[in-house]
């Protein structure tokens, strides 16, 4: 899979984003395991480099860095963030995303072109999948004005762009935009990629636990126009 990537932002100035990342780089840097790093990057396919820092250890380390930190404001979130994504190690990255979903509330609708930088910036499905759903998510439930993003996030070439439009609302549950979830996978439904395929299979099944028959009852008007991962990833725990 190709790393894409959209230029270079412009990182704001932020103390809390210097205090953070010295205090971040210090304790990434001592817990480092070179060889755990080599099988991790082994798995995710030589995306990027890693550390070797297991999550459990990992997300504790975390706690310890933004320990006694002020709430952040977006400006911060966006220093924070992008300072994190020119790192190399993967680590790094995760620990952005951490932080985004935790005060992604502080944050306006100009910080969605921030995320869609962190989206086509080393892309990957392990990055890409918890922006989409609790960044970007997070995003259009506060200003619903968003959605017209979305509508042309969905047909951008970029297939992790249009991913992230599939799957924003996956946390939505009942206060899902139905006809927008089942436009968006068709409009895709003919897609050759296996990350798209796969993402109108997990957003329909995701819905599917919150209204099962509405699930059933699409696919069996359109379940020709999709492949058979996506049918069988929407329909895996409710049936045909």
């Amino acid at each position: 899979m190709r790393v894409t990537g959209e230029g270079t932002l412009e990182v704001p100035r932020s103390a809390l984003a210097d205090t953070v990342l010295e205090r971040l780089t210090a304790a990434y840097a001592a817990a480092a395991d070179p060889e755990r790093a080599v099988a991790a990057r082994a798995y995710m396919k030589d995306v990027a480099p890693f550390l070797g820092i297991p999550t459990p250890e990992r997300r504790a380390l975390s706690r310890t860095v933004v320990q006694g930190t002020p709430r952040p404001d977006e400006t911060d979130c966006t220093a924070v963030a992008l300072r994190c994504w020119q790192l190399p190690e993967r680590e790094y990255h995760y620990f952005a995303i951490d932080y985004l979903r935790r005060h992604v509330g502080r944050c306006s609708s100009g910080f969605l072109p921030v995320t869609r930088h962190l989206i086509t910036t080393v892309s990957w499905w392990d990055t890409v999948d918890l922006l989409a759903a609790h960044v970007v998510g997070g995003l259009v439930t506060v200003d619903p004005k968003l959605t017209a993003d979305m509508d042309a996030w969905i047909v951008d070439d970029d297939l992790w762009v249009a991913r992230t439009a599939l799957l924003h609302q996956l946390r939505y549950k009942e206060n899902t935009d139905t006809e927008r979830l089942f436009a968006y996978c068709l409009r895709q439904s003919g897609h050759p990629d296996f990350f798209i395929r796969k993402a109108i299979g997990w957003c329909l099944r995701e819905y599917a636990k919150t209204d099962p028959d509405a699930v059933r009852d699409f696919l069996a008007r359109e379940r020709g126009r999709f492949a058979p991962l996506s049918v069988r990833e929407a329909l895996k725990n409710v049936g045909a």
